[in-house]
């Protein structure tokens, strides 16, 4: 059997399983529903952030907050914890959203007006 056939075995429901789970369908339409709200609420998250990028280049303030950040790293790892989720996760993911609206800031310093 190649790879391609084992590739394909995979995709291919079991002998006499015609549609898919009833329950497993439930579940991913939960996780697709959960999926849906999460990128519209960092789309809202990012154009507000994007505001006060605009707003720090205006006023002259740095693009990176580093006591701000260390607070709401520590602020959400005791959420994720409270709500049974591995903190090291959270942080890792505010972590990437952090620097990757700090690369927004930056980018926002650079063409604002002198």
């Amino acid at each position: 059997m190649t790879e391609h056939d084992q590739t394909a075995d995979a995709k291919t429901p079991p002998a006499g399983q015609q549609g898919e789970d009833p329950v497993l369908a439930t579940y991913r339409r939960s996780i697709d529903n959960i999926d849906a709200a999460l990128i519209h609420m960092l789309a809202e998250r990012f154009r507000i952030t994007q505001a006060v990028g605009a707003y720090k280049a205006k006023v002259a303030l740095p693009p990176a907050d580093t006591g701000r950040e260390k607070r709401q790293v520590a602020r959400l790892r005791a959420l994720a914890e409270d709500a049974e989720l591995d903190p090291e996760f959270s942080e890792k993911f505010l972590r990437f959203i952090i620097d990757e609206v700090i690369r927004h800031h930056e980018k926002a310093q650079g063409s604002s007006p002198a």
